[in-house]
């Protein structure tokens, strides 16, 4: 979308021959164009100044006629919507989906910081399988083999979608018993299954392992995460999922979250593009679009679909709560009411102090160690504040930093004035 600007200058233009007759009869007259910035974009503005002109009376009838645009052009420049979403960040074509992929395999090569087999028999049993495919076998009776630079571990994958045989995806390796470190491990060829059993993909490579350790003398350290790996273009495609994405004559735009009223904006500028009844909202979350049959026909009609740009649409008003971490986000769209908040907090603080108690000279007593432990309780008053309506997003933040509390405090708070009534918004803990 063009920047506001850049539209009112171009409404200018239309407008410069209707105007140009009443400059052209105010003698001395200067006209032009002012840009003035504005919280929601620029604002065009007309600017008419003139010096004592003569012969007013005789255009004060055109000007008037002429003039009528301005409020016009003003209110479409006011009105006019800064930025757009597009088709595409709202909506996705049914169908056109990955599909994930896993498998259990060995990394080897790994410098002591292996799986301990006595403890994880998996290991030594998965090992001597790889040799039997191999054509090694041990001999009868002896005993599995003590590997400590050996890794059971599990594969994760994601085939995209159209992914054709021959094209590499990443995957990510995983420990699945005790090893130490996969640093410098490789991962021996291993076939990728999906949800119904067959061989999608076959994984092969080293893992790549963002982090580092150091053990010695019972001191330890580390770096990240060791038991957890990467490997960048680690599988090859050995077959392809088909897509129904020819099949039929609509295909079925499906909606991120489900909102009837952007399903019917879709609706809308897939209609004025292509025609009334291309498009149809059979739910808040699903839009059935007729298509070409030609696949090629069909994808060039997709790309420009996704392309098409949606008016703004003010979201649900939603506060989501992590009560986990503390974190509260609120969009745009929350609104508090009137109400009276009164927080206070209860601290209990525990401290315990070593106290050593010695025995007296040649008594044969011991020395004991015990614990003296102070207990202290803290109350603080709650003070009643009152919080006015807050219409705007900037009015709730104020009024929420107002009461002082913290993060974890807020979650309680927010609840509380949820069941009061006062917060108008859909509450959602995560």
């Amino acid at each position: 979308m063009k920047p506001l600007s850049a539209f009112c200058f171009s409404l200018w233009a239309t407008l410069n021959k209707s105007l140009a007759c009443v400059v052209a009869s105010l003698p001395g007259a200067v006209c032009g164009v002012a840009k003035v910035r504005h919280g929601w974009g620029h604002v065009c503005a007309l600017r008419l100044a003139s010096r004592p002109p003569a012969g007013r009376a005789a255009s004060r009838g055109l000007v008037q006629r002429r003039l009528w645009l301005l409020p016009l052009l003003l209110a479409l420049a006011w009105a006019l919507p800064a930025q757009a979403a597009r088709v595409k960040e709202v909506a996705a074509v049914q169908g056109v989906r990955s599909n994930l992929l896993s498998g259990y395999g060995l990394v080897v090569g790994l410098d002591g910081t292996g799986d301990q087999s006595t403890q994880m028999p998996f290991t030594a049993q998965a090992m001597a399988n790889y040799l039997q495919q191999m054509g090694i076998s041990l001999p009868p009776g002896t005993s599995a083999p003590q590997l400590k630079n050996v890794a059971t571990v599990a594969i994760t994958a994601e085939l995209p979608a159209f992914a054709q045989p021959g094209q590499l995806i990443d995957v990510v390796v995983s420990s699945v018993g005790n090893a130490k470190s996969l640093r410098g491990g490789t991962l021996i060829a291993t076939p990728l299954r999906g949800a119904d059993g067959e061989i999608y993909a076959l994984a092969q490579g080293n893992v790549v392992v963002g982090g580092a350790g150091a053990s010695a003398g019972g001191s330890k350290v580390q770096i990240n995460h060791l038991s957890a790996g990467r490997i960048p273009d680690g599988a090859q495609v050995e077959r392809s999922v088909p897509t129904p994405l020819n099949d039929g004559e609509t295909i079925t735009l499906g909606l991120n979250a489900s909102d009837f009223q952007m399903a019917r904006k879709v609706a809308q500028a897939i209609n004025a593009r292509s025609g009334p009844g291309t498009a149809t909202a059979l739910d808040g979350r699903t839009v059935q679009v007729r298509a070409p049959v030609a696949p090629g026909a069909r994808v060039a009609f997709i790309a420009e679909l996704e392309e098409l740009q949606l008016p703004d649409t003010t979201p649900a008003a939603k506060v989501v709560i992590n009560a986990r971490t503390g974190s509260v986000v609120l969009n745009q769209a929350v609104t508090l009411g009137p109400c009276a908040i009164a927080h206070g907090s209860l601290s209990v603080t525990i401290s315990s102090t070593p106290v050593i108690s010695q025995p007296n000279p040649l008594s044969q007593g011991q020395t004991v160690v015990a614990q003296k432990s102070d207990i202290t309780i803290q109350q603080q008053g709650g003070q009643v504040l009152q919080v006015p309506a807050a219409p705007q997003l900037a009015d709730v933040v104020r009024a929420l930093n107002a009461l002082g509390a913290t993060p974890q405090d807020l979650l309680a708070i927010l609840q509380a004035i949820k069941a009061a009534g006062a917060l108008n918004a859909e509450l959602e803990v995560i």
